[in-house]
């Protein structure tokens, strides 16, 4: 059903009218740059002419990858386990991140391979210890891939039920960045030394062992590799997969989302190759520092808020981007037109 639904169309009559505010108001055109496009999309979307992005939904998703036991992070794979509970405790920057914004945040752990003590305040599905390493097998079963995706789904029906105005997307695992550099590879017909950046802080060395063991999971699964959702299944992780399915959740149930990173725009590539009419659906908060984020963003046609030098996950890049969009939001409904104010429009042939 995820998978065969198609995202909402969008309204644009409300597109029109956001557009046709744009031009009456008190600047010249496109002197607000990104702000402007950035809430006639909400405006678009939303289905009103006064947009909005007050209510804020944030989900993580944690899970580990059996390709960490190559030796490609600067972390040991515990970290991810301690990162939920602290996620739980409000620790990490996303929680700090959501308490200024007011939003909403949940933590859904996938499966780690070490023991969180399952935290109350964490939603466990345990759909096992981690991916297996995809340098020896499939990343994924058919059933963990399903129920990954679902999970994702059930996150954006979740924010959907609480009315939210944007949807942020988070991720933790270590290895992560090897997994999206991969499924980069294959979904853009890239070489890894293009994709494979440091991720939590590896060396010039490092990068070039993780680049090593991305191509030996190509050469691999080379003759699987030409559907999006089987690339997916072999090469990518549980969170990944997620939040392939939040996005997808999102688009067809109406909820503009807010892309984060790396590993986010990775998922966003997947949702919109599996799914075009998502792309409608989806706003860039940030450029990362991971080198391999910019193909990416170049794949999607996106032009993200902002290039701040993050590289942190979790959901903070786009949690920092929020205010943006609030002022992009309070500008448009805010601002005086050119007839309210009495104010000279442009000469028409000038």
């Amino acid at each position: 059903m995820i998978l065969t639904s198609t995202a909402k169309p969008c309204n644009t009559t409300f597109r029109d009218i956001a557009i046709k505010r744009q031009q009456q108001l008190t600047k010249p055109p496109g002197a607000l740059g990104l702000l402007e496009g950035m809430a006639i999309q909400l405006a678009t979307l939303q289905e009103n002419e006064i947009p909005q992005a007050e209510r804020v939904w944030i989900s993580i998703f944690a899970g580990d990858h059996g390709v960490a036991a190559e030796n490609v992070s600067a972390f040991p794979q515990a970290v991810t386990a301690e990162m939920v509970k602290n996620f739980a405790r409000g620790g990490a920057a996303i929680c700090v991140a959501a308490k200024v914004l007011d939003a909403r945040l949940e933590v859904i752990n996938l499966g780690t391979a070490y023991e969180t003590g399952k935290p109350d305040a964490v939603i466990e599905l345990e759909l096992g210890k981690g991916t297996a390493n995809f340098t020896r097998q499939a990343a994924m079963t058919e059933s963990q891939l399903t129920a990954a995706i679902q999970a994702g789904y059930d996150s954006a029906q979740r924010a959907r039920n609480a009315d939210a105005h944007l949807y942020i997307g988070g991720e933790m695992g270590i290895a992560n960045t090897t997994s999206a550099a991969a499924l980069a590879c294959a979904l853009l017909h890239r070489k890894p030394e293009q994709l494979a950046g440091p991720g939590t802080g590896l060396d010039a060395q490092g990068v070039q062992h993780k680049s090593a063991v991305i191509s030996r999971a190509l050469a691999l699964h080379a003759a699987h590799l030409h559907e999006p959702l089987e690339i997916l299944r072999r090469l990518g992780g549980f969170e990944i997969a997620a939040l392939t399915g939040a996005f997808l959740g999102c688009a067809q149930l109406g909820i503009p989302v807010l892309v984060d990173g790396y590993i986010a725009t990775t998922a966003a590539l997947l949702a919109v190759r599996l799914q075009p009419g998502v792309a409608n659906w989806l706003l860039y908060a940030h450029r990362s520092a991971e080198p391999g984020h910019q193909l990416i963003l170049q794949a999607l046609k996106a032009e993200p808020l902002l290039d701040i030098g993050m590289r942190l996950g979790e959901g903070s890049g786009a949690a920092v981007a929020v205010p943006l969009l609030r002022m992009a939001c309070a500008l448009h409904n805010g601002m005086a037109t050119f007839d309210e104010a009495g104010v000279s429009e442009k000469i028409a042939d000038a």
